[in-house]
């Protein structure tokens, strides 16, 4: 195991470290994508969850959708997107994202959603006709799918995931200990299980874990040993921020050498590939992952 000096936490009061520091979203490609995303009425989880990385993404003429609306039947107190019953899901969605990946001429496109707990199929569906749209309109765009938990309906996991994506991602968002405070409505016994049987199914199996919610280091590595005993392949790791005063604290702030250490200690465990810094998100460098 590598052993690095520990680093003494920051309250959330003081001001954010300086490898936390963005670039605002400016730029000709960026105005251009947002154009695209008002004009196809389109939510991006890059608004949404008030992503550090969406002027870099957007400024490279990239995205992440969010189908399914912009209203979660969870209440999870990490996340930034709007809880609350959400309305009647749009049918014609599917189209609207197709055209606007084709007019973009993403090379890589990330799907993701809301939990749509009240739909009998979790929303698998829309998320079928949405990547076969994609795929049909746009055949050499590679898709990441970054799908919510769904409850054990393995029916419309496998609708979920069939529809000819080249990554499917679900994120345990935290470790073991702390999902009754971050994910209570969510089992870790359970995504561990959704990963399992999606990369049994043959998919390539992806997973994001926020750091700085109050965890340990030993809680971490297990969690990794659990993910690499249940199929996953990749691993992204990035800094909690919180999105107001109402949401979960930051417990601390993790310094970039303990990102780089956790980086390491993952491919050690027998994961195959590891995206580990401050900034990182899940989507964040997503199409290097497509090939691993």
């Amino acid at each position: 195991m590598i052993e690095l000096p520990v680093i003494p936490s920051e309250p959330q009061r003081k001001k954010r470290p300086d490898w936390l520091r963005v670039k605002l979203p400016i730029g000709p490609e960026y105005a251009k994508v947002r154009k695209l995303v008002d004009t196809y009425k389109l939510h991006t989880i890059c608004e949404s969850g008030n992503c550090p990385n969406m002027g870099e993404c957007w400024g490279a003429g990239t995205a992440t959708f969010m189908i399914l609306g912009n209203i979660c039947t969870r209440g999870c107190s990490f996340c930034a997107v709007a809880t609350g019953r959400p309305n009647e899901y749009d049918t014609d969605e599917p189209r609207r994202v197709a055209e606007a990946v084709q007019l973009m001429k993403v090379k890589h496109a990330v799907i993701t959603s809301v939990n749509r707990d009240e739909l009998k199929d979790r929303g698998a569906e829309i998320w079928y006709q949405t990547v076969r749209a994609v795929k049909e309109q746009s055949p050499e765009t590679t898709i990441e799918t970054l799908i919510p938990d769904v409850k054990s309906n393995w029916e419309a996991l496998i609708r979920m995931i069939s529809a000819g994506q080249e990554v499917v991602s679900h994120n345990m968002e935290t470790v073991e200990r702390l999902y009754r405070a971050v994910r209570p409505q969510a089992k870790y016994a359970r995504s561990l299980e959704q990963i399992k049987r999606t990369k049994e199914y043959g998919q390539r199996t992806k997973t994001g874990i926020m750091l700085g919610l109050g965890e340990t280091r030993e809680e971490v590595f297990k969690a990794m040993d659990d993910l690499a005993a249940h199929g996953l392949d990749i691993l992204t790791l990035g800094q909690y921020l919180q999105p107001t005063k109402m949401h979960h604290e930051v417990i601390e702030w993790i310094h970039p050498e303990t990102f780089a250490m956790y980086k390491e200690e993952g491919l050690m465990r027998g994961l195959k590939y590891v995206e580990s810094g401050p900034l990182v998100r899940s989507s964040y460098h997503a199409e290097r992952h497509v090939h691993v």
